[in-house]
């Protein structure tokens, strides 16, 4: 089985948060939306918050100096057709709303409350669900995304601690 690990951002300036409008993906055959980034590159493994500042120039232009506040806030694990999708998601606020076109889809600047009224994956839609109704939550949250008799997906959060010695 392989992993593939990839590394999303999540964009906020005001109340708007930037998404990305896909007409289809190796993962999905349709029109969908995400957050801005992609797959961590070999020497990238180690480091995806390198991964995400790289996938944000390339799809927005915004530069690593005109994000502030940062953080991984989530890592995502899932069973996808034999492969096991490993995903950090990373929040952060921009200084400006201005970005440059992307050949990977369409950008948008939508607003928070309209996020969860969008065709996103639902992997992405429990996460920004949980985000949207935890804010200040500052530990870093595992999702594994399962599904349960009726094949209906859901999500077990965990919260990543620093374990006591005993």
């Amino acid at each position: 089985m392989e992993i593939r690990q990839m590394a999303t951002a999540f964009l906020s300036h005001q109340e708007y948060v930037l998404m990305m409008k896909k007409a289809n993906s190796k993962i999905f055959n349709f029109e969908f939306w995400g957050g801005i980034g992609g797959h961590l590159e070999h020497e990238e493994l180690n480091f995806p918050m390198k991964a995400s500042y790289r996938e944000i120039e390339e799809e927005t232009g915004f530069k690593e100096n005109e994000i502030e506040n940062f953080t991984l806030k989530y890592i995502l694990i899932e069973d996808g057709n034999g492969e096991i999708r490993q995903q950090y998601v990373y929040f952060g606020e921009t200084t400006h709303r201005n970005f440059i076109p992307s050949e990977e889809g369409d950008l948008f600047w939508i607003h928070k409350s309209e996020l969860l009224n969008l065709k996103i994956s639902k992997a992405i839609r429990f996460t920004i669900q949980h985000y949207l109704e935890n804010p200040a939550r500052s530990n870093i949250c595992v999702g594994t995304i399962t599904v349960n008799d009726e094949q209906i997906p859901h999500i077990q959060w965990s919260t990543v601690k620093q374990a006591s010695a005993f």
